[in-house]
This record gives C-alpha cells, sequence and structure tokens, in this order.
C-alpha cells in the first residue's frame, strides 16, 4: 500500500512538471509584463562560449522563471496566501496601509545621499554658479513618510534626510512642500502623486519662484490606472482613476523630444494604452524637453532638473514661462547639456523626491 501510494505520488509529480514543460515550450512567449512594468527574458541564444563561462543558464533560469504557464495566476495566489492564510505584513517588501500599498525603504543610503548632492552639486557649478540664474530645489517624500509609521513598518528617519540635504544643498533656496502632502494625495497602487491632487504644491512652489497662483483647470478623467505596487504586491488591488489637469494656455504648447526631434502636446493621450500610462504626462521618461508656450511671458525661462514626479507636476508651473525646460540625468550626461542650451537668467528648479535620493546610483 505505501508503495502503491509513493509510486501515486511520484506519477503526479512527473505528469504536472512533464505538462508544465510542455505547455511552456509550446505555448508563445510573453515579451512585457504589463504589470510588472518590464521585458520578460526571451529564450537565450545557444553558443559555446555563453555555456562554458554560465551565462547561458543563467539567462535560462531567468526564462524558466518569466515564462512559466500562469505565472501571474501563481504570484497572486501566493501573495493571497501570505497576506490573508499567514497575515504576513509585507510581500518581498510591498504591504497595504490604509487600502495603499507602498515599499518598505528602512535605512538611510549615504553612499546614495552622498552620490545625489555630489551629481547636484556638479550640475550647480558647472552651469548656474556664476550667472544670473534663480536657483531653488524641492524634495518630494514618498508615500512611506505618510504611512508606514502608523502601520509600525520600518521606515527612513525621514528628518535627517531633509537635514543632510539642507546641509549640503544650502547653495540653493530650498521649497518645502512636505507639510502640505498627505497619503491621500498619492495613487493606492503607485509611487506617483496624484496631479489633481497637487495645485496647492506647485503654488507653494510658484509662490516662492515670485509667481501668481494658477487655479483655472479643468479635469480630464483617462479611465482606471494599474500603477507599480499593483503588479509587485501580486494582489487584486482597485484600479486607481488617472486624470489630468489642463486649460487653454496648457493646450496651447508645444512640447519638443531633444531625443528624436518629434514634437507632441503637454499630455500624450496615446501613452495612456502604453506599458505605463503614467507617461500620458509630458510622455514618460525622457532625457530632454522643451516646451514652448505662446501665452507665456516672452523670455521669461524655467529650467527643471527632475525625475519622474516632475512629468504631472511641470505643466501646472508653465503659466507665466514662455520656455520651459525639462532635464533628466538619469538619461543624459549632465557634460551634454552645453550642447542644447544655455544659461542666464532662467528660473532653476531641481525636484526630485525621496526614493531617488535614497537610490540615486542611475544619476549620471
Amino acid at each position: 500500500m505505501k508503495k502503491a501510494k509513493l509510486i501515486s505520488i511520484i506519477l503526479v509529480f512527473c505528469i504536472l512538471i512533464g505538462g508544465a514543460s510542455l505547455w511552456l515550450f509550446a505555448k508563445e512567449d510573453g515579451e512585457i509584463s504589463v504589470w510588472e512594468r518590464r521585458k520578460l527574458q526571451q529564450f537565450p541564444v545557444l553558443k559555446w562560449e555563453s555555456v562554458m563561462d554560465g551565462k547561458f543558464m543563467k539567462e535560462f533560469v531567468s526564462y524558466l522563471s518569466d515564462q512559466f504557464p500562469l505565472r501571474d495566476e501563481l504570484r497572486r495566489l501566493k501573495a493571497q496566501v501570505l497576506f490573508n492564510l499567514y497575515q504576513q505584513k509585507d510581500n518581498g517588501g510591498i504591504y497595504i496601509q490604509d487600502g495603499s500599498a507602498s515599499k518598505i525603504d528602512a535605512v538611510i543610503n549615504s553612499g546614495s545621499v552622498d552620490h545625489f548632492t555630489s551629481r547636484i552639486g556638479y550640475l550647480y557649478d558647472t552651469y548656474l554658479k556664476d550667472t544670473d540664474c534663480r536657483v531653488y530645489y524641492s524634495i518630494i517624500p514618498d508615500k512611506n513618510y505618510f504611512l508606514a509609521e502608523k502601520g509600525g513598518y520600518p521606515h527612513l528617519d525621514y528628518d535627517e534626510l531633509y537635514r543632510l540635504l539642507s546641509e549640503r544643498l544650502s547653495y540653493m533656496s530650498e521649497i518645502e512642500i512636505k507639510h502640505l502632502l498627505s497619503a491621500e494625495d498619492y495613487y493606492t497602487t503607485d509611487t506617483h502623486w496624484r496631479q489633481e491632487k497637487i495645485t496647492d504644491v506647485a503654488n507653494e512652489i510658484r509662490k516662492a519662484m515670485g509667481l501668481s497662483e494658477v487655479t483655472d483647470f479643468t479635469e480630464k478623467t483617462m479611465g482606471d490606472f494599474y500603477g507599480v505596487y499593483y503588479g509587485q504586491s501580486a494582489l487584486p488591488l482597485p484600479p486607481d482613476t488617472l486624470t489630468y489637469l489642463t486649460n487653454d494656455e496648457l493646450e496651447g504648447c508645444t512640447v519638443k523630444n531633444f531625443e528624436n526631434g518629434s514634437e507632441s502636446k503637454v499630455y500624450n493621450e496615446e501613452k495612456y494604452t502604453g506599458l505605463d500610462p503614467y507617461d500620458v504626462y509630458l510622455s514618460g521618461a525622457v532625457s530632454m524637453l522643451e516646451i514652448t508656450n505662446p501665452m507665456g511671458e516672452k523670455g521669461k525661462e524655467l529650467v527643471v532638473f527632475r525625475d519622474s514626479f516632475g512629468s504631472s507636476l511641470v505643466p501646472l508651473l508653465l503659466s507665466s514661462y514662455s520656455k520651459v525646460t525639462l532635464v533628466d540625468t538619469r538619461y543624459i550626461s549632465p557634460d551634454m547639456i552645453s550642447q542644447f542650451m544655455s544659461f542666464g537668467k532662467q528660473d532653476v528648479l531641481f525636484i526630485y523626491s525621496t526614493l531617488l535620493v535614497n537610490s540615486s546610483s542611475t544619476l549620471k
């Protein structure tokens, strides 16, 4: 009896493994994971060199993991078991607090802070130090600032992080905004803030730069938005709604992409159906953009050094400026900026999230 039972278990196991293997190689490989916002590993090229140095097997293991049948369904099942059955408080560092998903970020990375401030300092010394530019910076707190302590999760010492930045960036004027924000101002399934919730933040920045408030916006709703934490958590979270703010002035602006020379509008609705719907705002991650505003004050310019949070903020800062240039040095070397623009009397804003400050290796 025991022998028969053992044989049955082995047979079932072999059938499951064999069936999964046949399914894996019979089905068409996926190219991207919509929920994880990344490309999936494809079957590696078989070469003698890659076999000998271990590269082939490493990529093959990644291929099996990425292309395994029902991968997303199994990830979701695992996450629900961990959260609901075992009452685990996070899954791969993703936790849920007050209905909002966030990722644990518990320790200040001093090396990253050093790198961040040194790269900002290099930009200032190279382009701004001996000009008539008015230079400001503002740091956006990530969602953990509002959620982690409340839920009993480990988190950064934000007071210390802001103190370090204030000390090292003292040659610029700081614009404080964290007191204007709350957890409700961020998407529940994503890292970013909601544009329709940050008009007060935009006006605080405008005020600090000597500009009048702008409140005349019309909301346009694109539809459901499943952010990056939706896929990373693998939980069936309810979607957010993607909305953008517009008016006649914004509709009349033209955005030039320095990477390919193309022109578009401030809001690129075609991006809504792409890999990341947040790319509706200024077409997403681009090294350099130039926005021309025919209704802005002639000769008045703004330059914004930013991360992805700036994509939804900058449209709210456009009024009053005839030209706004956005620079993202994750995608362009600072030494190349002089090929596209010069600095003289512009307003200059450095706007970054604490997420990037604490993980700044992508800054060139």
